[in-house]
């Protein structure tokens, strides 16, 4: 099936994407595809080191000619997201991607694609590897758990890296340069609570799936459906009418992914089963019809289960459900100055309940520090209230714009003159390793762009064949023109 994609043109970057997608890489256990990078920069008998956090840098000697240009940093990070759909059978910690093209797409079988960000580290590697590209000297910073912390980012130490010029290759739309991102903050939300034996005489499993999901700052403004919100209204919903009892819910998994599933355990008065039935049917029709456009896979289904031997309180189940209904989910508020930018979200995550324990995360982010900081507070408020210990971690800043830069200035030209028409300069709200790269570097020029790549963070991840050759030939023609060193 991966042959498939090594067919495709530029055959040696598509390669090399397929060599790297045959690599386990979750954030966090990145130790194989470190290695792998590492043992490819030896390789090629080029200058390889890895930092105290894993981070991997290859440098390479600007090609004649192109010796007194400015040194470039290429920069991409190893991590990927792995998300499957429930029915996918698949081993990330063992398996290599499996992917096949479809039309003008290159897909996964039921999984994330790994585009985000492989094909930015495959067109580095191609670079690494090429005799005949012309470009000026390399320095090639491959950093690790981007998408769960930015712990690589945040690490990096200032010195080892002499170019002033960055292109990361982590942007997801081919007519986008990107020069200013969000910042965000994971916010975490556990207590324990008292469990009581079911009253009740009749149990069933409630499941929302189907969802678009998606990543939780690039797609937070389409306004998809979370799945951890939806399974919320539906068992408050369910309180209120018939007073059931919750035995368990589980709903999301990764704090940057919008939340597709969501499974809960109730127990109930049989007497009630049939209405308790009939109501969840009449309320997914109301939220299909809500979702229609965002999300139309959505099913929500009710199945008889094992009733459970224990149950929360009555009155922590009011607290739980009316907190997570009080929290922010999604824009928060709208950039005033720059139009059509999410300036601050809120991604509920995850909600883990079970066994007298429960954990809720979610991923908060804003373009204005004091704005992700009030946001934050706002959060926390609602599940102080019912008694929860909040946790704040993984803060990272976000990244300012600077419009005038030379190398912004250079390659909106070169767009413009290559695809004759303007590329579309802008800020985002998802979160890029710039900002935090430029603690250490604050004089060094960033700028960042990439293929088309469509439903990152979710099993409909795709990345579009003609839109990496588009990529592909507007890097090689940059690096032609990176000027001359002052």
């Amino acid at each position: 099936m991966n042959e498939q994609i090594r067919s495709l043109e530029p055959k040696v970057l598509w390669n090399h994407f397929a060599d790297l997608n045959a690599v386990p890489r979750p954030s966090k256990k990145e130790e194989r595809v470190i290695a792998f990078i590492k043992a490819f920069g030896e390789g090629l008998k080029l200058e390889t080191s890895i930092d105290s956090a894993g981070n991997v840098i290859i440098k390479k000697p600007a090609t004649n000619g192109m010796e007194n240009r400015q040194v470039i940093v290429l920069q991409s990070h190893l991590d990927m997201v792995h998300q499957k759909n429930s029915d996918t059978a698949f081993d990330f910690d063992k398996q290599g991607i499996e992917m096949y093209v479809d039309g003008d797409w290159v897909r996964a079988k039921g999984t994330t694609l790994g585009a985000d960000n492989g094909i930015g580290v495959a067109s580095i590697m191609t670079l690494l590897s090429a005799n005949d590209i012309p470009h000026p000297a390399i320095e090639a910073l491959f950093t690790i758990d981007e998408e769960t912390g930015m712990t690589g980012a945040f690490s990096l130490k200032g010195g080892l890296l002499n170019g002033k010029i960055l292109l990361n290759l982590d942007t997801e739309a081919d007519n986008e340069l990107t020069i200013g991102c969000a910042g965000g903050i994971d916010i975490t939300a556990t207590a324990n609570y008292s469990q009581v034996k079911p009253g009740n005489n009749a149990a069933f499993t409630i499941t929302v799936k189907g969802l678009t999901g998606g990543h939780s700052g690039g797609d937070i403004h389409l306004g998809r459906g979370n799945a951890n919100k939806l399974m919320n209204r539906i068992l408050l919903h369910l309180t209120k009418e018939y007073g059931i009892s919750i035995a368990s819910i589980n709903g999301g998994s990764l704090r940057n992914a919008i939340p597709r599933e969501s499974v809960a355990v109730i127990a109930a008065d049989e007497k009630n089963a049939a209405k308790i039935q009939e109501s969840l049917i009449s309320l997914a029709n109301i939220l299909k019809v809500e979702y229609k456009v965002t999300d139309p896979k959505l099913t929500i289904t009710i199945d008889v289960a094992e009733m459970p031997a224990q149950v929360m309180d009555a009155e922590f189940q009011q607290k739980l459900l009316r907190a997570v209904y009080a929290c922010p989910n999604g824009i928060y508020r709208m950039s005033p100055e720059i139009n059509g930018l999410v300036q601050s979200s809120n991604n509920l995550s995850r909600v883990l309940v079970a066994d007298g324990a429960y954990s809720l995360q979610c991923l908060t982010r804003s373009s204005v520090e004091t704005e992700k900081q009030d946001l934050s507070s706002a959060i926390a408020s609602a599940f102080e209230l019912m008694g929860a210990g909040m946790n704040f971690s993984g803060s990272y800043p976000g990244w300012q714009p600077r419009p005038d830069a030379p190398i912004v200035q250079l390659m909106a030209n070169l767009y413009k003159e290559m695809f004759h028409g303007p590329a579309n300069v802008n800020a985002v709200h998802a979160g890029l390793e710039c900002g935090i790269l430029g603690t250490n570097y604050p004089d060094m020029q960033m700028i960042s762009f990439g293929p088309n790549i469509n439903g990152p963070h979710s099993p409909d991840e795709c990345v579009q064949i003609s839109s990496v050759q588009k990529f592909w030939s507007f890097l090689l023609e940059t690096l032609k023109r990176i000027p001359v060193r002052g």
